[in-house]
């Protein structure tokens, strides 16, 4: 395995194909519906599999593939979309959005939980390029509650060998737990103090943070990396270093810019017909855990999750993800340098905490400044991550290939329709563009 740990901001790497914006007109029939996708955002076409190199027959595969899937029972609706060159060449919807009762459309309106992270992850980065922040510096210059933190050590506490750093938040090692996903002493208070997954408790994201800011962490800063609470605190940070609510930063510096109308931390009263119903299996078929009707993300959050707490359409998403493909930009509008996003695209994690194994269709990664990053072999260079009710995206920046398979099901990990998906992507490739070896 090679060591790709470079200085933040200073990456020398290999130079990505540069994503191109290509200007096609609407193609035969083949192609996907341009009409779906707004003309008034910006810079996001729709093209045939050939024109990208890419193999029509083979790709047709995932539709038979999602469908399967449906009509199996596994999960009630599962919409799939490919780019390649920022032109999307596949986007298809199958099942229900409401299971026997409506059909679900492609873009229709997701929870994507812990897709919020990368969201939350280009912001701090965004105030990282303007000054307002820095990678090494402590927490507690931003958010005072943190200075009297202490590490739970074998039954007791005591000061961390160092502070927690903003870097620390974006890369999970922090020493911040989630407390749903461990039974340690300290996953157990948490757990007693808060859940890291309820919107409406009544308490504003600088009332929830505090809280955190006074349990113990799991292990001293930099000597863990454990999936954590990090993001909403750096959410939290955010807010402090941009004198404005993260729903605000959110909409005004990164939604609005790259033309993302439907994305927020609750769904907007006129499009609560086009959220999905979240199912699981029970007695041998699928119940509705939240639905769509009443869902709490048709209201108002009492707090912003930076973690877990947006909702977004798969057109939306990509034009985020494409920002994120083309180092920074998409359609004239830049959010980050390139530089920056090739710091979050590697590995940040000292080799002693490597390789990370999380499961799903990559075996073995780092982690990057608010993603998953894949470090060796085929995978090399793919960063992504996931929701935890199954939406999850990947980025190719060697092959520029954007993918996203997303449902609505629990638990997380349910439906493994992702690995299914890469398959038939890297088996439909006519021109690859990354060398063997």
């Amino acid at each position: 395995m090679r060591d790709r740990r470079p200085p933040i901001l200073l990456v020398a790497r290999r130079v990505r194909h540069l994503a191109l914006l290509a200007l096609l007109l609407v193609g035969a029939c083949s192609t996907p519906d341009a009409g779906a996708l707004d003309a008034r955002r910006p810079a996001i076409t729709m093209g045939a599999p050939e024109d990208v190199g890419l193999s029509p027959t083979a790709l047709a595969e995932t539709g038979p593939t999602m469908q399967a899937a449906i009509d199996e029972g596994r999960t009630g609706g599962i919409v799939t979309l490919v780019a390649r060159d920022g032109v999307v060449v596949h986007w298809e919807a199958h099942g229900w959005r409401v299971l026997g009762e409506d059909p679900l459309e492609r873009d229709d309106v997701f929870r994507i939980y812990s897709m919020t992270k990368p969201v939350t992850s280009v912001a701090a980065m965004m105030l990282v390029e303007e000054g307002r922040l820095e990678l090494d510096q402590p927490l507690e210059d931003v958010l005072p509650a943190f200075a009297g933190v202490q590490v739970y050590d074998d039954g007791a506490l005591r000061p961390p060998a160092r502070s927690i750093t903003i870097q620390d938040l974006l890369r999970h090692t922090s020493g911040i737990t989630y407390g749903i996903f461990g039974n340690s002493p300290v996953d157990r208070m948490y757990v007693d103090a808060l859940q890291a997954l309820e919107m409406d408790t009544g308490r504003t994201l600088e009332e929830t943070v505090d809280i955190v800011a006074g349990l113990p962490l799991l292990a001293d800063p930099g000597t863990l990396w454990n999936y954590s609470m990090s993001t909403d605190v750096l959410g939290r940070v955010v807010e402090v270093a941009s004198g404005m609510s993260l729903d605000a930063f959110f909409r005004t510096r990164i939604f609005e810019p790259l033309g993302m109308d439907d994305t927020g931390f609750h769904v907007a009263e006129e499009s609560h017909h086009r959220l999905l119903d979240v199912y699981t299996r029970r007695e041998g078929g699928l119940l509705a855990v939240d639905a769509a009707d009443g869902s709490p993300f048709t209201e108002p959050p009492s707090w912003y999750s930076g973690g877990g707490g947006l909702t977004s359409t798969p057109s939306d998403y990509l034009r985020f993800a494409q920002m994120l493909a083309n180092e920074g930009a998409l359609g004239g509008v830049r959010l980050l340098r390139p530089e920056t996003v090739q710091a979050m695209t590697t590995n940040q994690l000292d080799e002693a905490l490597l390789p990370m194994r999380l499961g799903g269709p990559i075996p073995s990664h780092g982690w990057g400044l608010g993603f998953a990053v894949g470090m060796e072999g085929p995978v090399e260079d793919i960063y992504w991550w996931a929701g935890i009710a199954n939406t999850r995206f990947w980025i190719d920046p060697v092959e520029d290939i954007v993918a996203f398979a997303w449902t609505q099901y629990l638990p997380s990990g349910g439906v493994s329709l992702d690995g299914e998906l890469r398959r038939i992507v890297y088996e439909s490739l006519v021109e690859r563009r990354r060398t063997e070896g």
